[in-house]
């Protein structure tokens, strides 16, 4: 195997259990693995990759999920190995803290663009390229998100490496000279690696914590909560406005990188 794409090719399969012609043309990337799980169920459908470091379920409509794990470098793997089956758009459902007070815990953030704090990317691209999402897939999220009346921002994410950072409040200083709305450790990877990849792609946030403040960052009973709680309304916007994207067959990807 001597290109990228031979070897994403014999990859995908290997990682998700899955071969490339079960998995569709749209796709729902996650990092927690009930998400696949109440997606298989809703559609009585199988799961791939027990086992394996990623899940997959497709639904007969080719509507897939991937739980391809936590943190940017997962992120880009799964963005890489996705050329194998080139998909038409990609909507990344993840998980982020808010840090401005305009944002409360269970608000939705279509993000805008994100900052590359995470470092991964810089394999990528230069660190001046932005990390932007596609503009005509987020388009179809909004629409959904309004359609449903529900509280939502947009702004700019910043993604991270750091999975522990809540403590150090100079790394707190640095966010808040920043601007930015969340954080996260996906988002940007996501964004740089489908531009780099030529593929479709977007972010729908669920704000689950608010870790600038000590009585605001995350713990497994918080979590559970905001899991149980807003879980099925995160994953039915995304399958929505992904299944009207496809019935619609409206052209996302940019005509030229």
């Amino acid at each position: 195997m001597k290109t990228k794409l031979e070897i994403a090719k014999n990859w995908l399969p290997r990682y998700t259990g899955a071969s490339i012609d079960e998995i569709g043309d749209y796709i729902l990337l996650t990092n927690f693995y009930n998400y696949v799980q109440e997606f298989a169920e809703h559609f009585k459908e199988d799961i791939k990759g027990y086992g394996r470091p990623m899940q997959v379920c497709t639904n007969s409509h080719g509507l897939s999920i991937i739980n391809f794990g936590m943190g940017s470098a997962n992120a880009a793997t799964i963005m890489d190995l996705l050329i194998a089956r080139k998909p038409k758009g990609v909507l990344f459902l993840g998980k982020c803290g808010g840090l401005k007070s305009s944002t409360e815990i269970g608000h939705f953030l279509l993000p805008i663009a994100a900052i590359r704090g995470e470092g991964t990317s810089n394999d990528y691209f230069p660190p001046e390229v932005p990390a932007l999402p596609s503009f005509k897939l987020h388009k179809f999220v909004s629409n959904k998100l309004i359609q449903y009346n529900l509280e939502y921002r947009t702004g700019v994410v910043y993604s991270t490496n750091r999975r522990l950072w809540e403590w150090d409040d100079h790394f707190k200083a640095y966010l808040g000279r920043l601007s930015a709305i969340g954080i996260d450790m996906e988002t940007a990877t996501l964004f740089i690696v489908g531009h780099a990849n030529e593929i479709s792609r977007g972010a729908l946030l669920l704000v689950s914590d608010m870790p600038m403040v000590p009585e605001g960052v995350k713990t497994e009973a918080s979590d559970r909560l905001i899991t149980e709680k807003f879980t099925d309304l995160h994953l039915k916007i995304g399958i929505e406005a992904m299944t009207e994207i496809e019935e619609q067959g409206e052209e996302i990807k940019h005509f030229r990188y």
